[in-house]
């Protein structure tokens, strides 16, 4: 306190005495608990390589951005620092005509509890060491950037949309013209986004979506419901077909899907789907009849997080599917055994189209290079 003239004045009022508080341990026990962050940068749902450099790989963090390595794996630099405004990176492509081109998709779309969104797409035309953002920032998730195989102009962004509520800015998005605008090619709701993507890099004008309905809550996540679904275009996405239940596939209620089509025989697909009577499925037919094979529960555990197959570039047997473990197939999806790479928790996989000896694999504990075919 002070006097008019400004001078201070003693403190006169007594302070109460302080009261002695006993904790309840019942109510402590009664809390539910969240994490509030600070959130794991390590985990990795992004991968690709450069298809004309046998050392150059990529990585996105959900937390850390993107970072690329020279010498096969063993120095890593992050090159998205000081341009990106978020730090979490959902999907990552590399173009084939052209690897100086590249493309990220901001946003995990691995909805835990704690998530990290994006602000849309970035693009880099110097092989990462400067980046410029193209759009979508309202998509906040995204789950796949794949890239036309001869025109690095044209790519198409599978986008989940936000992780805890309704928004408009989410399914598959198009552009022409590297990024300067983007066309949405396929819409399904305002709570359903698109959650996979595959082109055929035979016939790049063929491609497969999968869709999936789902919200995280604080403490929950609501996956599933009447508009997952699959979908196939053959004009290069200016038109769409449901495929959803074609002969063979599931009849029950869907959640989330996984879709590949395998660029060794043009036709043939995989999808890998969570449901009640779900499975890994195969069409030789490009998704107009389905074989139900592979029902081992154990590589369709925790789907909301997983849901994940890749197919070899070159052998129409082999394909691998990703949660827990990391499973590869040489039958076409009929079996699978389990592969060991130094983590668990498998999100992403990367296969060098020439060399599919070469691949990079993405986890919740980093990145894994192999020169031998993940031997």
């Amino acid at each position: 306190m002070t006097n008019d003239n400004g001078s201070v004045k003693p403190h006169t009022s007594r302070s109460k005495p302080h009261q002695h508080q006993t904790n309840d341990p019942t109510l402590l026990q009664s809390l539910e608990w969240r994490c509030i962050g600070p959130y794991r940068g390590g985990r990795v749902v992004a991968v690709a390589g450069d298809p004309t450099n046998s050392q150059v790989f990529y990585f996105g963090s959900t937390g850390g951005g993107v970072w690329k390595t020279t010498d096969g794996g063993i120095i890593w630099e992050n090159v998205s620092d000081g341009y990106f405004k978020r730090a979490s990176v959902g999907a990552l492509a590399v173009s084939q005509s052209d690897p100086n081109v590249i493309y990220v998709g901001m946003g995990e779309t691995t909805i835990r509890s704690n998530v990290s969104h994006g602000d849309g797409v970035y693009r880099s035309t110097d092989g990462g060491k400067t980046w410029a953002h193209l759009g979508l920032a309202n998509t906040r998730n995204i789950a796949k950037v794949r890239i036309h195989p001869h025109d690095p102009d044209l790519a198409y962004v599978a986008a989940l949309g936000h992780a805890h509520g309704p928004n408009a800015e989410r399914g598959v998005f198009r552009t022409t013209d590297g990024g300067k605008s983007w066309d949405r090619v396929l819409f399904r709701s305002e709570k359903t986004g698109a959650i996979d993507l595959s082109m055929d890099p035979n016939n790049p004008r063929t491609l497969y979506a999968a869709f999936w309905e789902a919200q995280r809550k604080p403490y929950t996540l609501v996956g599933g419901g009447e508009e997952c679904g699959l979908f196939k275009s053959t004009d290069g996405g200016d038109t769409w077909q449901e495929i959803t239940r074609n002969p063979g596939l599931p009849t029950s209620m869907l959640g989330k899907i996984g879709v590949v089509v395998s660029p060794a025989q043009s036709g043939r697909v995989w999808a890998i789907i969570d449901a009640e009577d779900g499975a890994i499925f195969r069409s030789d037919d490009g998704g107009e009849h389905w074989q139900r094979l592979c029902e081992d529960r154990s590589i369709r555990a925790r789907p909301w997080y997983y849901m994940h197959i890749i197919a070899d570039p070159q052998d129409a047997e082999t394909i691998w599917a990703l949660d827990v473990q990391a499973w590869k197939s040489i039958d076409g999806g009929r079996t699978f055994f389990e592969v060991q790479i130094p983590h668990g928790d498998h999100h992403d996989l990367w296969i060098d189209p020439p060399d599919p000896q070469r691949m990079i694999e993405g986890n919740d504990g980093g990145a894994c290079v192999s020169f031998s075919g993940g031997a």
